[in-house]
Formats: structure tokens, sequence, C-alpha cells
């Protein structure tokens, strides 16, 4: 496969990337959201000049060489880009033999399980469990996540006691039922801080503590996965997380108990499944991260219908356009229908999907091609 022209269409919060092969054949996909303008730019800036127009054969191996060029940058904003890229050839793909992506990577289409999944530290602990109580009776979702501290809090909480308030409000307004509780620190808490607050949610019958201390420190989350190793709760963590090295030592040294890579800032669907096989060879599930509703919880199902250790459900966020505001009228017919708590991988080719023309009409426009 050649390619011979890439296109991006982005504002500051998400970006849509449009690729065209030598035989005319194209594929959507998207850089990750946040900085998406700026990503789009790496895009063209790092990614294209090593595509356009090369034979590529091997897809995982044509990144490794995006990044081997690109060896001075091995951060984060390259890995987003080389993602507008990557998935756009799948989508590509996927049209060519009339097939979902799932299909490709060797799965199929089908339902997921979903977990409701909540982005506010501004909400009370009343109002957040009244919440999950209405999205059990209007979509069937069986499992819920709540936010603990506050986002890389250095030990503090959003307001005083807020995190003493939550843990028990949210499990009792589901004693007794077969409901999953997840809980999210986003990297607040020292050890010692995080285990204390391991105790609490176990005794409350949340079975998911997820990023308990800064991301980074991995020595401090495989602290709190030992310390709580003999109780019923998952450790969980890595979507931050962008380097295969990275990734290696978190999984070897058994940092956490399910890992959380996000397809988005992992650089695409190959990556990404290079750390579930990693996973998988260390007896680990995924349960990645995919925390808004533009096409990374799409990329997301498809992944998680193909995969061996998939986790028990997908993150599905449940915040609206107060939250977010430029996930908006992303899509002409929207792909996201939760029902009875599951949301599904239809079998139409590729990623399924139709960018709306209207959002594209009012987006930064940039292409680069073959001369």
């Amino acid at each position: 496969m050649k390619i011979t022209r890439i296109e991006t269409f982005s504002s500051e919060f998400v970006g849509f990337t449009r690729i065209t092969d030598a035989t005319g054949a194209t594929g959507w996909g998207q850089v990750s959201t946040y900085h998406s303008d700026i990503t789009a730019q790496v895009l063209h800036r790092q990614v294209a000049p090593w595509t356009l127009g090369r034979e590529i054969d091997d897809l995982d191996d044509h990144l490794n060489y995006i990044q081997e060029r690109e060896h001075k940058f091995p951060g984060s904003y390259v890995c987003r880009a080389m993602g507008g890229l990557e998935t756009a050839v799948w989508d590509l793909r996927g049209k060519a033999a009339d097939k979902p992506v799932a299909a490709l990577l060797g799965g199929s289409p089908g339902k997921v399980r979903a977990y409701a999944s909540s982005m506010k530290r501004d909400i009370t602990p009343k109002d957040e469990a009244e919440r999950f109580r209405r999205l059990r009776g209007e979509y069937g979702f069986d499992a819920f996540k709540f936010r603990l501290g506050a986002e890389v809090g250095r030990g503090k909480d959003e307001w005083e006691g807020r995190t003493e308030e939550i843990i028990p409000t949210i499990g009792n307004a589901f004693k007794n039922e077969e409901v999953a509780l997840l809980a999210d620190a986003n990297s607040c808490y020292s050890p010692a801080q995080a285990i204390e607050y391991g105790h609490m949610l176990v005794d409350n019958g949340v079975s998911h503590f997820e990023e308990p201390c800064p991301y980074w420190e991995l020595e401090q989350t495989r602290e709190v996965t030992a310390a709580l190793a003999d109780l019923d709760i998952d450790v969980t963590g890595g979507e931050q997380d962008c380097q295969i090295p990275i990734w290696k030592r978190m999984i070897d040294m058994r940092a956490v108990d399910i890992v959380q890579p996000d397809v988005m800032y992992m650089g695409g669907m190959g990556r990404t499944m290079q750390v579930a096989r990693m996973a998988a060879a260390a007896g680990l599930p995924v349960t990645p991260h995919c925390a808004n509703l533009s096409m990374v919880t799409l990329f997301t199902m498809h992944l998680l219908r193909a995969i061996p250790n998939a986790g028990k459900y997908l993150e599905f966020s449940i915040e609206g356009a107060d939250y977010y505001p430029w996930q908006q009228d992303l899509f002409v017919t929207d792909p996201y229908t939760i029902t009875d708590g599951q949301a599904e991988v239809t079998d139409a080719p590729g990623w399924g999907v139709e960018i709306n023309p209207e959002w594209l009409a009012k987006s930064t426009y940039q292409v680069s091609e073959v001369e």
C-alpha cells in the first residue's frame, strides 16, 4: 500500500484524518483528543514525510520506522499523531475487505458490556448516586465508575470530605444488587493514602481502583497493588503510557492487576494490540481507557471484540454537552447506542461511521500529499 494524501480536519479538542492510497481508496481515522490542532501539525510535520509514497507492507513496522526517524521526539504527541494515520489505514482496509475492523483483527461484530463512566468531581455524592440509579433504569447499565480525590491532586480532595462521603454513598446506592462499582483516583494519592482508601473501597463493594498514585511512579502503584492483593479489588492503570518499554516494565513488575491502554494515546490499534499480547502472556486482562465519545470509544469497542484477554467491560462516558460540548454532532448517525447496558459493534465495513460534513466544514483543514 502506498499513501498519497493525508488530510486532517481539526479543532482544539478533536481531529479527524482521511488518507488516500495510490488506488484512490480512502479511510477515516482520528488523532487523539485534546490539543488536536497541535497534534494535526505534528502529523503533517513528523509523520507524513516518512509515510507519503512509501510502500507499507507491515503497518506496525512502519510506525516503528516513524519513531526511529523521529527518535529525538519520543513523547506523546508523535504517538497521538501516528494514531491518526494508523486508524485511518484500518478503516481503508475494512472497506476494501467489506468487513468491520474487529473482524480484520480476528474478532467479530457484536455486543460489548459497558460501564457508565462519570468524569465529574464537581458533583455531590448524593447527585452522583441518583444519576447512576437513573442511568441504570434508562439504559440498563450494571457497572459504574466514580471519581476520588482531585486529579493529580497531591493527596488533596476536590473538597474536604468528598471522598469519605462518596465511597459509602455509591456503595449503599447499589447494596445487595448485581452491580460492579469502579473508582478512579487519577494519580491523586501517596501509597499510604491509596492503601487506606483501597480498604474503604473494598468495605463498600468497589472492585476496581484506577490509577491510585502518580502514574509515572510505577513502584508506588506496585506498592498499592501488593498491599491490596488479598482483597477483592483490582488495582488498574496505564492510560497515560504510550511507550512499549514502559508497558513491558509495568507488566513485568506486576504494577497493576489490569492494564488500561488508550488506543489514541498509544498510537493506534496495532500498538495497543501489542500491549494486549504482553498482558495476555502475563495473565492480565485489558480494560482500555476511552473517556469521551469521539472515535476512541468506537476503536475500543472493536478492540474488545478481538482480543482474547478483554476485560469485563467498555468504558463509556456518561457526560453530555455540559461537560463535553465539543463532542456534539461529530457523526451523521450516532454509533453509541446503549441497550441493556451494552454497546454494539455492527457489521458495517471499517469503523462503520460517517463524520458529519457540517462539522468538517467548520474545522481547520490541512493536507500533505505526494508531489
